[in-house]
């Protein structure tokens, strides 16, 4: 019987909402993590979680699962701190990584990373969906997007533009559109995380205006509106380190340019510390040269005039924001 183990496979259970999941991400098998759930039930004289769909955590466990994450939390902290004083890069880095970045651009770069680092073991979980940083699942989420208030630390590594796009079938076909007014009459391949009713937000005379396009495909990852918008079903809000070059082949047209949408940030988020652990420095000095400011993925559109060079550079900022929203 080992009580820290049961422990940290119930927090990993209810992080996962499913039992699978949970063994999944602990690397073992589903009949294991059931067998341990169940011990630690008998041990505590209580259920902790209602075995239906969806999975439910009771009121015995949520009480539980709080104190088991601080406890998780502090054997971690504990950990890194030794592995901090000997000032080397080692042991596991646990990141979260916008799988849309992952294959053109954070791939090799991480790779690069870890060949660097030869004792630092990444474990490297892509999303297309908010994830909390509080559990303790992750050191280290790389994140996309604007950052609100919190009590988490975000360095900006670069911005990036987002530019509303179409192939140049669909705009033979339905005109290109010269005001946001217009988009009433065009068909919209939406993404779930930002516009699922169709409504999208763009800059007009100095202020952010609603406007309404109709719905031709939803999808909640960034590669599928891109594939949307390159085979003719609508306009598309994309990201230009996915668009970037499809617009330099002309396999995309940029439009509505006067009204872009609104861009982001590429931020490395982490949990605050008394000290930073280097190897969370290392990986945003890493990260910070080999994807520059403006990034990679903007210079050549810069050069081509697709995209406007960004009168304020925001490289290496930090700030705080609230972790609710993540």
């Amino acid at each position: 019987m080992n009580k820290f183990v049961d422990m940290a496979t119930f927090v990993s259970v209810v992080d996962a909402s499913s039992f699978s999941e949970a063994a999944r991400r602990l690397g073992t098998t589903k009949s294991i993590v059931s067998t341990r759930i169940r011990q630690l039930e008998r041990r505590l004289g209580c259920a902790l979680l209602e075995r239906d769909r969806p999975l439910r955590v009771t009121l015995a466990g949520g009480v539980f699962y709080e104190s088991a994450s601080r406890v998780l939390h502090d054997v971690r902290l504990a950990e890194e701190s030794v592995q901090d004083a000997q000032c080397s890069l080692r042991g596991p880095l646990r990141i979260s990584v916008p799988l849309a970045l992952l294959a053109r651009y954070l791939g090799p770069i991480l790779s690069a990373f870890a060949d660097r680092h030869a004792e630092l073991q990444l474990d490297i979980d892509t999303q297309d969906r908010a994830i909390s940083m509080q559990d303790g699942q992750y050191d280290v989420m790389i994140h996309t997007g604007e950052l609100p208030d919190s009590s988490l630390v975000a360095r900006t590594i670069t911005t990036y533009h987002s530019l509303i796009c179409a192939s140049p079938a669909y705009l033979d076909r339905y005109d290109i559109p010269r005001h946001p007014r217009d988009l009433a009459n065009h068909f919209g391949v939406n993404y779930y995380n930002r516009e699922p009713n169709g409504m999208w937000s763009l800059l007009v005379d100095g202020k952010r205006q609603s406007f309404r396009v109709r719905t031709r495909l939803r999808a909640d990852s960034e590669h599928m509106l891109l594939e949307g918008a390159r085979a003719g079903l609508g306009l598309a809000i994309l990201p230009t380190f996915i668009a970037g070059d499809f617009l330099l082949s002309g396999d995309l047209i940029a439009v509505l340019q006067d009204y872009a949408p609104q861009g982001g940030q590429l931020s490395v988020v982490y949990r605050k510390a008394v000290r930073t652990p280097p190897k969370i420095n290392a990986l945003i000095e890493f990260l910070s040269a080999h994807i520059g400011d403006p990034a990679n993925w903007d210079a050549p559109l810069i050069s081509a005039g697709v995209v406007a060079s960004q009168a304020v550079s925001y490289k290496a900022a930090s700030g705080s924001f609230n972790a609710s929203a993540l």
